[in-house]
């Protein structure tokens, strides 16, 4: 697949390429649609749809959890919504790879994009109702497949392959898009959920979808690609012994950022079910609704970009700005100690005071920035030419492999004390952010070489 080529004009988007504007507003319909439904799942399937009179109208149900249950034994009503919720998850992150390598030797990037915009528009309809809830995750597993790893691949080409701090800054202000989205998607489906039911929350995210649809349709001229019929012409580039090196260098990078997405990405399962059950959530005569917990990390996560930015622009200057290895485990200490406070806050008592849920998903938005957008910059930056898309899919499969392990653990949260299991994931993440700093040193050095 030949790299897209962008329009020369600059600094026609906060000094970025204009195609950088197209995406990152492409991305923030879609975040907004994506978040607005997860905030509303593991609820939805615990409060109303797993429960008798709804359950036996889900076309396909009995089969499915018979399924399931064959793999990960009986469970709950509670530790099978967190299952399904982890499966679901995971499966949009694991899709990518395959989709990045369908648009690398078929149909390209563009209509890769255009294609998952379409199906996740409708799943997120068909979510809005309860006969087609099956139908609908799996459009949007497969529309995501086909849209997610495509589009970051395509920030990536914006920029010269040696144009690591330009690369860096795109992924920043094209992480800020997925933020706002993630931002305000929970709070606009959580008020309509509340106040109009479930339905009401789910069918507004399809809305949602369609406007990234007309966003992408819209800057589509902005970028190009040949022909896929060209692409299989063309002979493929061949991969040497030092890009073989470079990619699992990259494998191990992605595997250590595992630990953190565990950490980080359980408070938008079992982290909302403990919210709800155990956090005060009354103020001045307003019952909170719990998915607006899931809009604190996203907004935090947006307003720190510009800080963060010109803190590592003065490390730059005096020649102490971390690595993106040493970034990715500061994120993970981060983790560790918002998880920490959860443990903190179920230690005072019974019910717990609403400070320690939002303090956790303001540090752990702060984390985010730390290993996320430097994890995706690193993986386009170092990644050969012949498998960048592949390679960009790869990085959304950790987050297939976290959300597997995020659901088996949220299914082993009944047998547990809250404190317990808030403690369990402090610790995971900051094993994440040890193995990052011992492995620093060598893979470091062959990134920078």
């Amino acid at each position: 697949m030949a790299d897209i080529a962008v329009s020369p004009r600059k600094g026609t988007f906060f000094g970025e390429p204009t195609a950088l504007g197209y995406l990152a507003f492409t991305e923030i319909w879609e975040r907004f649609s994506y978040y607005g439904m997860t905030a509303l799942l593991v609820l939805y399937m615990t409060q109303q749809l797993f429960l008798p009179g709804h359950v036996e109208h889900v076309t396909g149900f009995a089969a499915f959890r018979a399924g399931v249950e064959a793999v990960f034994g009986r469970m709950s009503t509670l530790a099978f919504a967190s299952q399904v919720n982890g499966l679901y998850t995971a499966s949009v992150y694991a899709t990518p790879v395959l989709g990045g390598w369908v648009a690398d030797r078929f149909i390209g990037r563009r209509r890769a994009v255009m294609i998952g915009a379409v199906l996740m528009s409708a799943g997120h309809i068909a979510m809005a109702f309860d006969a087609s809830f099956l139908l609908a995750l799996a459009l949007l597993v497969t529309g995501c497949g086909l849209l997610k790893g495509n589009i970051s691949a395509q920030v990536g080409q914006l920029y010269a392959e040696d144009d690591a701090p330009g690369r860096t800054r795109g992924f920043s202000i094209f992480s800020m898009g997925i933020n706002v989205g993630a931002t305000a998607g929970p709070l606009v489906c959580g008020a309509l959920a509340q106040f109009y039911g479930w339905h009401a929350g789910f069918g507004f995210a399809g809305i949602l979808m369609m406007l990234g649809l007309a966003t992408y349709m819209a800057g589509y001229r902005t970028l190009t690609e040949s022909t896929p019929a060209a692409n299989r012409a063309q002979p493929r580039a061949k991969i040497d012994a030092r890009q073989w090196r470079t990619i699992a260098a990259l494998f191990g990078v992605m595997a250590l950022s595992i630990f953190h997405s565990i950490a980080y990405y359980q408070n938008s399962n079992i982290g909302l079910i403990w919210i709800n059950d155990h956090v005060d959530l009354d103020l001045l005569g307003f019952h909170v609704p719990v998915p607006w917990f899931n809009s604190i990390d996203s907004f935090i996560s947006i307003v720190f970009v510009p800080p963060l930015v010109w803190l590592w622009r003065v490390q730059a200057r005096r020649g102490g700005e971390p690595n993106e290895i040493v970034k990715i485990a500061t994120g993970a200490y981060l983790a560790a100690f918002a998880n920490l406070l959860l443990v903190i806050g179920c230690a005072l008592g019974p019910r717990v005071n609403a400070v320690f849920p939002v303090t956790y998903d303001i540090i752990l938005g702060v984390a985010f920035l730390y290993y996320w957008p430097t994890l995706l910059a690193l993986v386009s930056r170092a990644a050969p030419p012949a498998v960048k898309a592949t390679m960009m899919g790869c990085v959304f499969l950790t987050l297939f492999l976290s959300n597997t392990i995020i659901g088996r653990l949220g299914s082993l949260y009944e047998h547990m004390t809250p404190m317990n299991f808030w403690a369990t994931h402090a610790a995971i993440a900051a094993i994440g952010g040890t193995l990052a700093l011992i492995v620093n040193r060598p893979l470091g050095r062959l990134f920078h070489d």
